[in-house]
């Protein structure tokens, strides 16, 4: 019974997130300073979530470091997505063959 309870919650409270701006603001924003910070809060919180989980995916801070060294590089070459992932895991994963991580 708890967990319908914890989903309920989990529910309303998402759907509040969702729907409080939108009855908050009833016109344009045009202010540019808030237009700017909304345009990149997904951006950071994207980031704030990724890029602490990308030190612990591997459990070895050597092979994690390497793989974000090589994602970093290639990302910003704008190579296409698949290409950096792939890259990076693989690069990762030849680094702990190499220390005898794995």
């Amino acid at each position: 019974m708890s967990i319908v309870v914890y989903i309920a919650v989990m529910a309303i409270t998402t759907y509040l997130i969702r729907v409080i701006p939108f009855a908050a603001v009833r016109g344009k924003i045009k202010s540019p300073f808030i237009n700017s910070v909304l345009y990149y809060i997904p951006y950071a919180v994207l980031s704030a979530m990724t890029f602490p989980a990308i030190f612990y995916a591997t459990g070895n801070t050597v092979t994690s470091i390497v793989g974000t060294v090589i994602a970093l590089v290639m990302a910003y070459f704008d190579l296409p997505l698949i290409v950096v992932a792939l890259s990076s895991s693989a690069g990762a994963f030849i680094t702990a063959l190499i220390i005898g991580a794995i």
